[in-house]
């Protein structure tokens, strides 16, 4: 099951039903299955204490995912900073806020099915994957 929750920002997330079926065949295409995902949606300043707390890291990003998959089931935590993918929407040119956060949303979950962007080869991978699902995102 996805949930949605939000910590320490307004914002409302309204494509929860769409946003789950889409999750859905993104998994079910990567050959997983869906267990419980939690999209957290937050400040820079709550994702900021988080990278600081759990992962020793003290800078932004827009995404902090934990995983907590069992074998082919995907299960984790997807921490999101809605500030971050404002600016990035902004800055990288994406055709809209929405499409931006998509794109960190499935980004998120390609980490869950195992997915890395640690050097250059994966990085390529990752956005490659994240243009192909985004196409199916509607």
């Amino acid at each position: 099951m996805i949930s949605f929750f939000t910590e320490d920002t307004g914002f409302s997330f309204r494509r929860r039903i769409k946003t789950r079926s889409w999750l859905r065949f993104v998994a079910k295409n990567e050959g997983k299955t869906l267990g419980d995902v939690n999209i957290i949606f937050c400040s820079d300043k709550y994702l900021l204490d988080v990278n600081v707390k759990y992962l020793g890291h003290s800078y932004y990003t827009d995404i902090i995912t934990f995983d907590y998959c069992e074998g082919r089931r995907l299960s984790g935590d997807l921490f999101i900073s809605i500030d971050s993918v404002l600016e990035n929407s902004l800055v990288y040119g994406a055709a809209s806020f929405d499409q931006e956060l998509n794109r960190v949303i499935v980004h998120g979950l390609l980490h869950l099915v195992g997915y890395d962007d640690h050097t250059p080869e994966d990085q390529k991978t990752m956005r490659e994957k994240e243009n192909f699902y985004l196409s199916y995102a509607g």
